[in-house]
């Protein structure tokens, strides 16, 4: 579906693709080049990966759209169940299919001719930084990572934001999602959870379902694919299967963690940036909020990561 929120540079094509999964699920993806690329040149090649809820005409499609002017082959996708993948149960949730999306993503791009496949790197917006952390974590192809706004999905659905769900809410909430398998499995339907964005704004609305409502649910980044809402029991997946737990193998591999420096999500950023190796840096941008960095590239420090990625991508 197209609808894409920016203009596409006219130093820049865009195709459509698409790749499977081990698992055997069709992903929907565009491919970014250079418009003057050489077919048979050895290009650095990228994978970003959409904040969680978020898909590929989004934020993923402006990263994409600027690091192609750079001369990088960058691939965005819509993650499976999703957006224009395939996939059912609609809407379903998976650290483990969501971190495979991006192998494959690898698998696909390390394919093409005109791609260098020991110079591919992962950009990870929000929940995609912890998918995109946790797949190099095991997939050593990837060669160098940058998270922008990173969410850690499996901390927050244990923990709560700010880790402030005690043990007693959680016993309550697996009890809920208990419950709910079985009403999903009655009625042949699978209930969504609440929007992460709200439609309706007002001076009671949450900061951060302000900040998110603000972006996915007016015109500045909404599209029609793009709910912001999982499957009720995709939570206990989450729950039960740590993402980051192994995030000091990616090491000697770098990492660069991009948050704002008023990003309600930083924290995330900065004890990933701790428990990780010593090939590691955290850039904070000044001014800056978590959604901020999905689309303002006034903000989005794209020579940071032009940077980042020609010095840990060398050819």
């Amino acid at each position: 579906m197209p609808n894409h929120i920016f203009e596409l540079s006219d130093t820049v094509s865009r195709q459509s693709v698409s790749y499977r999964t081990r698992y055997g699920i069709k992903v929907s993806a565009e491919l970014y080049l250079p418009k003057d690329h050489d077919e048979a040149g050895a290009y650095p090649a990228l994978i970003v990966g959409a904040p969680y809820g978020g898909v590929k005409e989004q934020g993923p499609g402006i990263y994409a759209n600027e690091m192609a002017q750079r001369g990088y082959a960058v691939l965005t996708f819509d993650p499976s169940f999703n957006g224009d993948s395939a996939g059912d149960t609609r809407h379903l949730s998976s650290p483990d299919v969501f971190v495979e999306d991006i192998s494959a993503a690898v698998d696909f791009m390390g394919t093409r001719p005109f791609v260098d496949r020991e110079r591919i790197g992962v950009i990870g917006i929000c929940g995609s930084g912890s998918f995109g952390l946790s797949a190099a974590q095991v997939d050593t192809r990837i060669k160098a990572v940058a998270t922008v706004s990173m969410y850690d999905i499996s901390r927050y659905h244990e923990k709560g934001f700010a880790d402030t769900l005690t043990d007693a809410e959680r016993q309550g909430w697996l009890q809920a999602i208990a419950n709910q398998r079985y009403a999903d499995f009655e009625s042949g339907t699978a209930a969504l959870s609440e929007r992460g964005s709200p439609l309706e704004i007002d001076e009671d609305t949450h900061p951060i379902g302000r900040e998110f409502g603000e972006f996915y649910s007016r015109p500045r980044g909404y599209h029609p694919n793009s709910i912001t809402q999982f499957t009720q029991t995709s939570a206990a997946s989450f729950i039960n299967f740590a993402l980051l737990n192994k995030i000091g193998w990616i090491s000697p591999r770098p990492i660069l963690f991009v948050i704002g420096e008023n990003a309600h999500s930083r924290y995330f950023s900065e004890d990933a940036y701790e428990r990780a190796g010593d090939a590691k840096e955290l850039f904070i941008v000044p001014g800056a909020g978590h959604v901020d960095l999905y689309d303002k590239v006034d903000l989005i420090p794209f020579a940071k990561l032009d940077d980042f990625f020609q010095t840990h991508l060398e050819g």
